[in-house]
């Protein structure tokens, strides 16, 4: 018990670490490429820390638990709304640029809607799992593009040379997704000692586990005056958890919804707007302290009705 306590806290600092140089060398590569923060928190970053989620799922698909693969991206998604931006606004104010509110949160309601209708029937087949990665990797395109025409300022940081930046950025997604795997073992084999049940482990620590990469690198980067990475990893990952991942694992094998039911999923679309929400007629353009209150209220009334 007492090693599984030290490998959670190793795993927490491989974390901390991670989101750092994941931060930093990702915002070098902004200022080179002379693409937006906002770009790179939402493709590269955003890519970065879904690995853990992608991992997951498709091994879930593998095993034949497609019901997890769901699960964990479904959950994932509202961790990292409701919690994540929760907590970068506690400490400073998360701006919206116009492109955000125009652009990015629309797109991001427009697939969470479109992942609720195709499940629908409970069934995720490859075709749409096709369609689904098809979408991603246009606006992926669309948004490289958009961000090296965008007029946006890209405030000045430090001068990493490419190798280093590169290796940096490495070693930055190794200490996420390596730090999120041991932090996430940990915390189920220390769940489970103290009795904690299998379906409150799946539903809390999986998703959350798997969306700790996330979490820190949006900390990381609201923490050194990066909101626009921070909000931008957020609603990337969220877009690559149900396009990349959820299209991978169907294109994989179709997935069938089983314990996963139609409040979670309006539970992951309603987050979505909560955050549009927010852009359009509280905090005056920026997800303030008393809004992120309200969006970690709102998590935690949902592990509440989960547990309850």
């Amino acid at each position: 018990m007492f090693l599984t306590w030290i490998l959670l806290v190793i795993g927490f600092t491989l974390i901390t670490m991670g989101a750092t140089w994941l931060t930093n060398s990702s915002a070098a590569i902004a200022q080179r490429l002379r693409i937006s923060e906002y770009v790179i928190g939402m493709t590269i970053v955003a890519v970065g820390t879904s690995l853990p989620e992608l991992t997951v799922s498709i091994a879930s698909t593998f095993a034949g638990s497609a019901d997890m693969a769901i699960g964990n991206v479904v959950g994932s998604n509202i961790f990292n709304v409701l919690l994540v931006l929760g907590l970068c606004a506690l400490f400073t104010p998360v701006a919206f640029t116009k492109s955000n509110v125009r652009m990015d949160i629309p797109i991001c309601i427009a697939v969470s809607i479109g992942l609720l209708a195709m499940l629908l029937n409970g069934t995720l087949n490859r075709i749409e799992g096709i369609a689904l990665l098809l979408c991603y990797i246009a606006i992926i395109i669309f948004s490289i593009r958009s961000g090296k025409q965008s007029d946006e300022e890209i405030e000045p940081v430090e001068n990493f040379s490419w190798f280093k930046s590169l290796v940096m950025l490495a070693l930055g997604f190794g200490g996420l997704i390596y730090g999120a795997d041991l932090t996430l073992d940990s915390a189920v084999t220390i769940a489970r000692d103290l009795g904690v049940s299998e379906r409150v482990i799946a539903i809390t620590l999986l998703a959350g586990g798997t969306s700790l990469p996330e979490l820190a690198a949006s900390l990381a980067a609201i923490l050194k005056g990066h909101g626009a990475m921070a909000l931008g990893n957020v609603v990337g990952s969220n877009i690559a958890n149900i396009l990349l991942i959820l299209g991978t694992c169907a294109t994989i094998s179709p997935l069938v919804m089983s314990g996963i039911t139609t409040i979670d999923l309006l539970v992951m679309v309603g987050a979505v707007l909560l955050l549009l929400l927010s852009a359009l007629i509280c905090g005056k353009g920026k997800i303030v302290r008393g809004e992120g209150i309200v969006f970690l209220a709102a998590y935690a009334a949902y592990i509440w009705y989960l547990i309850g």
